[in-house]
């Protein structure tokens, strides 16, 4: 919390002021006892300061009250901030401040990864200040500040006074768009895989140990493309030897995994929705939040004490809105594509402005088009495990078990959270729009760049992955032809008109 924040809390502390009034007796009793000064003779003497040391003993004396006094204000502040912190003030703090999982690595490894890098990065890191080293490293890996905090330190990761780096939530959740940094926003930098290759290597070099992700990457992948994870088969792999109380149980059984990568919805789509996935399978509450930390070092009783924290982190996710378009919008124009989008979008995608409604309707994937492998990945046998375990309340809480298809998102902040689909295969709204001319190949062209015309990714597109890139440059390419990375389906603007897509397309900047 601010300074200034802090200041504006003085005078509406719910602490009882008697613990202040007590100490502020305490520093007049302390001032009191330093004006002790002796009358020479013991009487008939006015009471004069006789002595240079009796005026050190008088600045002492109201200097050690002054500062007393400052402490106990600054107590007191402390105090009026904690007492009237919101519990999504708190989930906030709690995703920064608080490591649910092990670290991937220390404050040592993180500075020497450059000495991983392309001979010609590596050059340039080597030749760099420190700070600019930092942020190339960022960039890198996809890492941002934190918004409003000078610290420095990664809204990705918590980072402890030992300089131990433990992920959190905003790895995928937390990124930038035009320019923005936004707690929320799907990161489509975030270079997962990279960052855990070349750590290890750091360690080899270091002899340090090597953490659990260090070793299950060996035989998981992480994620083939930036910005996108597997993030479904963590969850998976994590719950697949555990019984239904969380309970550790190494000989269970598991089918086969299909990985594949996923993009990160925004987080500001959480207060709409009833419930949670792709599919909609879970109905939305605070455990399910908590199954990414099943990192085998928790068991049952930190999934209990970590409740209270999770409640916090579900009102953080409940408060959140989704960003405006920070440029022009032809207004004329936006009022066109409503009245487009309210005739062909509206049943799955929802209504906005002053009456707004959201169905939460699931499209089978027949109907759809879009790439299976999400759900294929995730079977009706997955879904009854959950229903029977701790996250869903042991079924109290309704689960799905064989959902048909995929829930059509709400729109809200459409424009920022590029690439779009579940999977991250399509670069810019106007591509979606236009379902024949997506790309069968693409990359960022700059870090950060927005398409303002097509709202979206700067991309460029090519026909086929260049050879001979180097790790990191290969995986910023995105191949629709992989397994799990197509771009196919939604097919449903084929209907309109080059002029219809148009006013849809500066209509959805609005939402």
């Amino acid at each position: 919390m601010s300074a200034g924040r802090l200041a504006r809390e003085m005078g509406r502390s719910t602490r009882p002021r008697k613990h202040l009034r007590t100490s502020l007796d305490a520093v007049a009793a302390s001032q009191q006892q330093g004006r002790r000064w002796g009358r020479p003779g013991g009487k008939g003497c006015p009471d004069l300061i006789r002595t240079e040391n009796d005026t050190f003993n008088l600045v002492s004396a109201m200097k050690s009250g002054f500062l007393l006094w400052l402490a106990v204000v600054a107590w007191w502040m402390t105090g009026a901030a904690i007492a009237e912190e919101t519990a999504a003030e708190r989930g906030y703090r709690h995703l920064l401040e608080t490591p649910y999982v092990p670290a991937y690595f220390d404050q040592e490894v993180f500075d020497n990864l450059w000495t991983t890098w392309p001979s010609e990065l590596r050059a340039e890191a080597e030749a760099a200040s420190p700070a600019r080293r930092r942020e190339m490293a960022f960039a890198r890996y996809g890492l941002t500040t934190r918004p409003g905090d000078d610290s420095g330190k990664p809204l990705q990761f918590v980072v402890d006074g030992q300089g131990n780096w433990t992920p959190n939530c905003f790895t995928c959740h937390g990124g930038t768009v035009a320019g923005q940094i936004i707690p929320g926003l799907p990161n489509s930098h975030y270079a997962l895989q990279t960052l855990i290759q070349e750590s290890r290597l750091v360690k080899l070099r270091m002899g340090k140990p090597f953490s659990t992700t260090d070793y299950g990457a060996m035989v998981m992948p992480l994620g083939g493309t930036h910005g996108t994870t597997n993030a479904v088969i963590f969850g998976v792999a994590l719950a697949a030897y555990r019984d239904q109380d969380l309970n550790v149980v190494p000989s269970k059984q598991s089918s086969p995994f299909v990985h594949h990568d996923m993009d990160a919805p925004p987080w500001w789509h959480f207060s709409k929705k009833e419930r949670l996935y792709l599919e909609g399978f879970a109905s939305k509450g605070h455990r399910p939040l908590m199954q990414f930390a099943l990192d085998q070092q928790n068991g049952p009783e930190k999934f209990h004490t970590w409740e209270d924290d999770f409640r916090d982190i579900y009102a953080y996710l409940e408060s959140l809105e989704p960003p405006a378009y920070p440029f022009g919008i032809d207004e004329r124009l936006a009022r066109q594509g409503a009245a487009i989008f309210n005739r062909h979008c509206a049943d799955c995608h929802g209504t906005y402005g002053d009456r707004p409604s959201y169905p939460e309707r699931n499209v089978p994937l027949a109907e759809i088009g879009t790439d299976r492998a999400r759900d294929d990945a995730l079977t009706a046998e997955h879904h009854e495990d959950y229903r029977q375990n701790w996250f869903s309340r042991y079924g109290k809480d309704r689960v799905l078990v064989d959902p048909p298809g995929y829930v059509a998102p709400p729109l809200d902040g459409i424009w920022a959270s590029a690439p779009y689909f579940h999977n991250g295969s399509v670069p810019t709204l106007w591509h979606v729009l236009h379902p024949a001319e997506r790309p069968a190949v693409w990359k960022r062209t700059r870090g950060d760049g927005f398409d303002q015309a097509r709202v979206g990714l700067e991309v460029e597109t090519l026909t086929d992955v260049p050879r001979g890139l180097d790790v990191w440059t290969r995986r910023a390419h995105f191949d629709t032809r992989k397994f799990g990375k197509s771009a196919q389906g939604h097919l449903f603007p084929e209907v309109l008109t080059p002029a219809e897509k148009a006013a849809v397309l500066e209509y959805l900047k609005q939402l």
